[in-house]
């Protein structure tokens, strides 16, 4: 069935108020050879059972998706229990829009104002906001936020942190200054950022030092000492957490001296879908509250005393003076924020930590495992959580993930010619683990 929402009359009536003779007349604008100048060759549309048989099939044909997944790099195969989809379908949060009318919206309000309160309690800081689009934009919205709050624009990132929140850094940064001012860190042996070129990168105008925690390799970066360094020049430290179940076994990142904890919560929310959606995590000290972006939800009464929920803070640029908007987001990823709090809510404390316990357990078993076979060793000698990297010895990274795709394999992800990166969540057995060690053995 077509959706059309318009009749002919309503058509005919909107076109005479702006004054237009035709539908066609809206496109004016467009130069006629930059028009296609005929129906759009698609094929008919489908009857519903067939067209359900043909999303069967294509599904049917997509390997990949049915491949046990070791594969990780931002985004992670963890378990999402279906009560979580099935309360996303409840009517009153079933929907990406921001809640202005709180009159109208508490059952939206109270969920995002639960949101901020575990997400303050998991990155161990005073305030977080209504969350970000992703990992990425919060990562860069931190760089911003510190230029702000310093009025520098220097900034300091670890090649550790994720490649595509350094692009977004990156590219956020150029909107503001036409060239992104910033210095990338390289990583040691041991797959930490080199302290000293840390060191020496810091500089007396630099805002923020940004490091992933873990790292993109999956190695844990000790914040403690980057906290020094920062603080020694006036700068800001802002963390990066693509996985979030690793703050079930590792410090905090407001225990460790960071003052903007950014994450990414999609392995606490929702499934791997082609690398999307996620919802971006952002939490700061008190002190900087007034320049934290997005939105901030909080608790009241209301005329009779009753508590209630609101947008405190509404800081973007359609609520307040352009010059002094902190964030131009227009969107928090709500419905994936909503799964964060379901998800995070079932768990529990003790939940998430041993989620957390049995995925470092299992993750310490494939690194021997795999050391042993003689084909790999580990890329890299710091800590890790459920994440890793070992060096090939015989064979690329590439060869080896497509070997493991016809063995029903997702061996990893590639970061080198021979660099394979491994993830390791609560969902793969012994078993699988043991697949995964066959098939680097050859």
């Amino acid at each position: 069935m077509r959706y059309l929402p318009h009749t002919e009359d309503e058509i005919q009536s909107m076109l005479a108020t702006v004054g237009a003779p035709d539908l066609a007349s809206l496109f004016d604008s467009i130069p006629a050879d930059r028009r296609l100048g005929r129906p759009l060759a698609v094929e008919p549309a489908l009857d519903e059972p067939t067209l359900m048989a043909h999303m069967a099939a294509l599904a049917e044909s997509n390997a990949a998706a049915r491949a046990v997944c070791f594969a990780g790099h931002g985004m992670y195969d963890h378990h999402v229990p279906p009560a979580v989809d099935q309360l996303l379908l409840r009517s009153e949060y079933y929907t990406a829009y921001t809640p202005y009318q709180p009159e109208l919206s508490q059952g939206t309000l109270q969920a995002i104002f639960e949101f901020q309160t575990m997400v303050a309690e998991l990155l161990s800081m005073e305030v977080a906001n209504a969350s970000m689009y992703d990992g990425a934009s919060a990562a860069a919205e931190a760089v911003l936020m510190a230029r702000r709050l310093v009025n520098r624009s220097h900034a300091v990132v670890s090649a550790g942190v994720h490649p595509h929140y350094l692009e977004t850094i990156r590219a956020y940064v150029k909107g503001a200054d036409g060239e992104p001012n910033i210095t990338v860190v390289p990583l040691d042996a041991t797959g930490r950022t080199d302290a000293a070129a840390l060191a020496a990168a810091v500089r007396d105008d630099t805002a923020a030092v940004v490091l992933g925690y873990p790292n993109r390799v999956g190695v844990v970066e000790d914040l403690r000492a980057a906290s020094a360094v920062a603080k020694a020049k006036g700068a800001i430290l802002v963390s990066c957490t693509s996985e979030m179940f690793a703050l079930s076994v590792l410090e905090p990142p407001g225990a460790l001296g960071v003052e903007i904890a950014t994450g990414e919560g999609q392995s606490l929310a929702v499934p791997m879908q082609y690398g999307g959606p996620g919802v971006g995590l952002f939490a700061c000290s008190q002190k900087h509250l007034r320049q934290l972006p997005g939105r901030l939800c909080g608790e009241t009464v209301d005329a009779d005393g009753k508590r209630g929920f609101v947008l405190t803070l509404s800081t973007r640029e359609q609520h307040i003076r352009r010059e002094r908007a902190t964030s131009n987001i227009c969107t928090n990823h709500g419905l994936i924020a909503l799964a964060f709090t379901i998800r995070t809510a079932m768990l529990g404390k003790r939940g998430f930590e041993e989620v957390g316990k049995l995925c470092l357990a299992r993750t310490e078993y494939l690194k021997k495992a795999l050391v042993a076979t003689g084909k790999a060793t580990l890329a890299y000698s710091g800590p890790t959580f459920n994440e890793f990297a070992v060096r090939l010895t015989s064979e690329t990274a590439a060869g080896v993930i497509e070997r493991g795709l016809a063995a029903g394999l997702l061996a990893g992800v590639a970061i080198g010619e021979h660099e394979l990166l491994v993830a390791v969540t609560e969902k793969r057995t012994k078993a699988d683990l043991d697949r995964l060690v066959a098939l680097v053995a050859g």
